[in-house]
């Protein structure tokens, strides 16, 4: 099976160095030529663009910053879309923008299916990410193989466009955890707490979250650096935001982030690291929320391992 991948940043440039890493025969397209050098001397090849991609490629991944990208690119290779070709969008990106254009793939005779990563650009470096999978049964079979290639638990959300709404959902709450460390780790500083114990009681408690373990640790580091940047988080919590107003749901929490984000990228630059939002605590108490002995960034020290599919609780799993 030949394989292209399209986007090679941050995340799809560790996607795509797994599937090299396991032997896959990968096409890679990036306008970022450094990003395909690297590829390239990891045993990918290249292509002229996304038209030739789709031609040439069994199925085309796609891992895009925007879906304005991901839409730019769909432009370019339906013209090739042939029955049994297939188009995986691994962009986080918002639900009725993936289902338009995995109309358009089906309508040409392939198959679709949006299937974003969760779980931190370490653990994609390691194939051990969680990959959601929206398309039907008998495609999620197909592309089955590649997605336990790429992550270490794979769970079929239901029909197209179903995980991309399940990511932004993830991506709202991990949000939501980032800014409630921040005010909890900037309180615990300015009442005379030793913050690497502030950790430490956060992190064995019911306090605890995925986001303490991970972005607490670079906040109290002083690096920041957990390769995602203010951008990015804003467009996830808009695409949240844009969900919830869909589907009637008057949100109050995910408002105030929004504004808060808006202030820090005003502040400090859309490519800020977003764990920088705590620096408005900061500027406005006087202190330093640092503590020594934490990592600059974050390495998933887990052996990568095979993938598998996770049945969800009370459901039995699906025959194709």
């Amino acid at each position: 099976m030949k394989i292209g991948f399209i986007g090679l940043g941050n995340v799809g440039g560790k996607l795509s160095g797994s599937l090299l890493r396991n032997g896959k025969e990968l096409y890679v397209h990036d306008l970022n030529v450094d990003l395909v050098a690297d590829k390239l001397a990891d045993g990918a090849k290249a292509v002229s663009g996304p038209a030739e991609m789709m031609r040439l490629c069994d199925v085309v991944i796609t891992c895009l910053p925007s879906p304005a990208a991901s839409d730019a690119v769909m432009q370019e290779m339906l013209p090739e879309v042939r029955p049994g070709k297939i188009w995986m969008e691994m962009s986080t990106t918002d639900e009725a923008e993936v289902k338009r254009l995995g109309a358009l793939v089906i309508a040409a005779g392939g198959a679709a299916v949006d299937c974003p990563v969760s779980g931190g650009c370490h653990r994609a470096d390691t194939g051990n990410i969680a990959i959601f999978a929206g398309c039907d049964r008998a495609t999620f079979e197909r592309v089955l193989p590649l997605l336990t290639t790429m992550g270490r638990r794979v769970l079929h959300t239901g029909d197209l466009g179903s995980a991309s709404v399940l990511k932004v959902v993830t991506n709202y709450l991990a949000t939501a955890h980032l800014v409630a460390s921040a005010e909890a780790l900037t309180t615990c500083a300015a009442a005379g707490m030793d913050l690497n114990t502030a950790y430490e009681a956060i992190r064995i408690s019911s306090g605890n979250s995925f986001s303490h373990e991970t972005e607490s640790q670079v906040i109290l580091n002083g690096s920041r650096d957990i390769s995602f940047t203010m951008d990015l988080v804003k467009k996830d919590i808009g695409l949240f935001q844009d969900v919830a107003d869909r589907a009637g749901v008057p949100l109050e929490l995910n408002p105030l982030m929004i504004a808060m984000f808006d202030d820090a990228i005003a502040r400090y630059g859309e490519r800020e690291l977003s764990p920088n939002i705590i620096k408005r605590l900061e500027e406005a108490t006087g202190l330093c929320v640092q503590a020594p002995g934490f990592p600059s960034e974050m390495v998933d020290d887990e052996p990568e391992e095979p993938g598998y599919e996770v049945i969800p609780k009370g459901a039995q799993r699906a025959v194709g």
